[in-house]
């Protein structure tokens, strides 16, 4: 028999059962008993004390083994346990608050730093290194990210950050993207003309999507934006918030989103779903994953996932299919390299355009189930994605990794919408319009970068050098017709479908594409000046380019527009201070540049819009790692925002031109707590204050600039699994809070609300799990953030609805 140890370098290294108890009992309290890993749950009555003694304790009644260090226990104590437990939950309950944690291995419990868990996530290794995940954690938080390169401690990052957890999404059962920046501290969901949305952080655009730190841009570009990405397939969501040129160059004045795949694990584990709810919605999900060898050199994972059902708008209905498949590989104790597919494909008749707005501003008073378009409204989207990644570990310091992503991705639609505000006059008069458009999008991404650790002149230090290129080219074709004399009030649901090429001889057709391109160079340093002082510098040098080409859908006759960007310099530079071990102060400044596409008078761009962001900042890691905390107070200015030129010729396209004249500043607060609270209740809870004002504007100067983006923001979600014999039994309850919002075109303001929602969920056995997710919890009638206008784009927000589930994980 042998028993698993981690050597320096941190592999799993077999060494006898009968060396390992020799040279642990010096050093270790703990009972070394026949494993039960599998026992099932038991009685106990642990009273509150020394917590080396109710480890052993526990240990000898439930019949395992338990290693640990008596001296790394010393002064720690533990709440005791009451009540019929299983193994890995009394453990859990014991240790709550201490630091630490039980992994179970293949003969027993070792106690581990809970703080080492979080960092790096499973003890699955991989290039001599174990591979953060947030899978299997039960937590709401994670000591570290991999959003800016290598494994960051969230403490030492001089910018806001949020991880949302996989835990998290389960239990909020958050399956869309759409649902994850909904519910996600400081950013906004902005819903597109299209069926897809917009996503905003303090006050400004995330067009650019990270997939393993991959950063690709998105099919922003064509008209409207279909993100409707299905979250199955990833292990956590990381939001870092404000500026981000040193990850993505230009064109990221919001910040970053990075999602992170699901891979293989060291043991093998299957989970089936299934789930039905309001409105007729179905669903179903296989997640299996494991070793695929005897050596566990050969890693695995698959899910595939479908959905199904109608909607609380009349007509509306979809359906989405997700099959994902991903193998990692260790060449060697040093080099893995890592491949993945998923295929993502919809089919939907959806309300696009929403609803139209009395000419004054005035609400309607729309039923929430009023459906404007035609029968055959429909969006279609299919998108495949390829991930490739090598990590090759050349030390114990150093490593290299290079990644690549490439995303082919086809949307298709036709619907009809209402076009105008209404007459106040309560006639109903207005317009149909409409789109029959087709759009195909290939985007690809390739990153490659050096990060390592060093002492150089007495001072500790890490370095980080790396470059990456992105592309986006689309092929676009799109049509749309007005039809006069329609009735707001009286929609005729069943009329005939037009084709494109009639749409584009009685109105508009267009020919479209673009082609976006943006490579750089980057590199980050920090330097510990002192015990407590750290010194962060960083550069990106990034090249740009733009090309924008459109004709009309018969007559032909292209137009083309191009900008580029050569060499553009973005520096940044932070402070962490660490005031004790588990606050630390921050200051961060950050450089922005933002190429532009607007003529001018003289016919040539407008220079890129630049903007500086300042940040300064306190954050905790509390109880070992199991909570993080932060605030911050941030402001960011730009200038150069392209504007008409009002006084010049009107010679751009029969309209005026533009100058780099505009200012915009936005600024405020945030402050977030995650992780576990008190025993037993996780928690994710932020507020964030954001104002944004144009400051220099022909016609909006001293107004809000993100009209969509609420001053005050409250987004707070808890879950608490009941002590002693209740433990079966967890209830989750959280609110998202807005203030009032202003449309698009500055006509009308739109309240602020309170949504709240909850969860039950009962642990039938082991192996089974039910829960009910009540959303909207008092049925709170309100719009979202959209571009909304008087003309059309205003969508109400879901009614109260439920979603039962029942998870099934079996015994492996």
């Amino acid at each position: 028999m042998s028993f698993l140890v981690e050597n320096r370098r941190r592999r799993i290294v077999p060494i006898p059962l009968a060396m390992a108890v020799h040279m642990v009992l010096p050093l270790v309290g703990g009972a070394l008993l026949p494993s039960a890993v599998h026992a099932e749950a038991a009685a106990f009555d642990i009273p509150a004390g020394d917590l080396g003694e109710s480890l052993n304790r526990f240990a000898q009644q439930a019949g395992v083994a338990i290693l640990f260090r008596t001296a790394d226990l010393t002064g720690l104590t533990s709440p005791g346990l009451r009540g019929r437990y299983e193994v890995e939950d009394g453990f859990a309950r014991l240790l709550a608050g201490s630091g630490y944690q039980a992994d179970r291995g293949e003969h027993g419990y070792r106690l581990v730093r809970r703080v080492a868990t979080l960092e790096i996530g499973s003890t699955r290794i991989v290039a001599g290194q174990p591979v953060a995940t947030t899978e299997g954690s039960h937590s709401y938080t994670s000591g570290a990210v991999s959003l800016g390169k290598g494994v960051q401690r969230l403490k030492d990052i001089p910018q806001s950050v949020t991880v949302v957890t996989r835990q998290q999404m389960d239990d909020q059962n958050t399956e869309t993207l759409y649902q994850l920046v909904d519910r996600t501290p400081g950013l906004t969901a902005t819903r597109s003309p299209g069926s897809g949305l917009y996503i905003y952080s303090r006050g400004f655009g995330i067009d650019t999507l990270q997939y393993d730190g991959v950063p690709i841009p998105r099919n922003t570009y064509s008209l409207g934006s279909y993100l409707t990405e299905d979250l199955s397939l990833y292990d956590r969501a990381e939001v870092l918030r404000g500026p981000a040129a040193l990850l993505q160059g230009g064109d990221s004045p919001g910040g970053a989103l990075n999602l992170v795949r699901k891979r293989g694990g060291d043991q093998a584990q299957v989970v089936l779903t299934g789930k039905a709810g309001s409105w007729d919605r179905y669903g179903m999900q296989l997640d299996a994953g494991g070793p695929l060898n005897d050596s566990g050199t050969l890693r695995g994972r698959t899910v595939i996932n479908y959905t199904d059902g109608d909607s609380f708008i009349d007509y509306v209905r979809g359906w989405s299919q997700t099959v994902y498949g991903a193998v990692d590989y260790d060449f060697t104790p040093d080099l893995t390299v890592g491949l993945g597919v998923a295929h993502q494909k919809g089919h939907s008749r959806p309300p696009m355009l929403g609803l139209p707005r009395y000419a004054d501003g005035g609400d309607p008073g729309w039923s929430r189930s009023t459906y404007v378009g035609a029968d055959w409204n429909r969006a279609d989207n299919d998108q495949t994605s390829v991930f490739l990644d090598a990590t090759y570990r050349l030390n114990d310091d150093w490593r290299v990794k290079a990644a690549s992503v490439y995303l082919s991705e086809h949307n298709g639609a036709a619907y009809q919408a209402l076009w105008d505000a209404l007459p106040t006059d309560g006639s109903g008069d207005n317009t149909y319009i409409d789109w029959t458009t087709d759009f195909t999008t290939h985007s690809k991404g390739v990153d490659l970068y050096l990060d390592g650790q060093f002492t150089g002149f007495g001072f500790a230090q890490t370095f980080l050098l790396g470059a990456n290129y992105s592309r986006i080219t689309t092929d676009d074709r799109w049509a749309r017709a007005p039809t006069f004399g329609a009735n707001a009030f009286e929609v005729d649901h069943h009329r005939p479908m037009p084709s494109i090429q009639d749409l584009a001889d009685r109105g508009l057709g267009r020919l479209t594409d673009y082609d976006v391109q943006q490579k750089g160079v980057y590199s980050r340093w920090s330097i510990d000046l002192a015990e407590p002082l750290k010194l962060i510098l960083g550069a990106r040098t990034s090249w740009y380019d733009y090309t924008y080409g459109a004709e009309r859908f018969t007559q032909g006759g292209r137009s083309e527009s191009t900008t580029s960007s050569t060499g553009k310099v973005s520096p940044y530079a932070g402070l962490v201070y660490d005031l004790t071990e588990q606050w630390s102060a921050y200051a961060s400044y950050t450089d922005v540049f933002q190429p532009q596409t607007a003529r001018t008078a003289s016919g040539a761009v407008v220079e890129p819009i630049t903007g500086t962001n300042y940040e300064l900042g306190v954050k905790g890691e509390l109880f070992q790692g199991a909570l993080n905390a932060s605030a911050a107070l941030f402001r960011y200015a730009h200038e150069n925002r392209a504007v008409l030129d009002v006084g010049g010729p009107t010679d751009c396209d029969g309209w005026y031109c533009s100058k780099a004249s505009g200012r915009v500043r936005s600024q405020g607060l945030e402050a977030q707590v995650s992780g576990e609270v008190l025993s037993g209740l996780q928690v994710m809870a932020g507020y964030v204050y954001t104002r944004t004002t144009y400051l220099e504007d022909n016609d909006y100067q001293g107004k809000v600039f993100s009209t969509w983006t609420p001053t005050h923001q409250v987004k707070l979600w808890a879950d608490y699994t009941l002590p002693g014999d209740w433990n079966r039994v967890s209830a989750g309850l959280g609110t998202t809070a807005v203030s009032g919002t202003t449309s698009y075109d500055h006509k009308f303001d739109l309240p602020g609300y309170a949504l709240w929602d909850a969860r039950l969920a009962y642990r039938v056995s082991d192996e089974v799990t039910v829960a009910a997710n009540l959303n909207n919890l008092l049925d709170k009638t309100y719009y979202v953030p959209a571009y909304a206008t008087i003309d059309y784009n205003n969508y109400y927000g879901e009614p109260r609805n439920l979603m039962f589930s029942v998870r099934y994980t079996p015994a492996l």
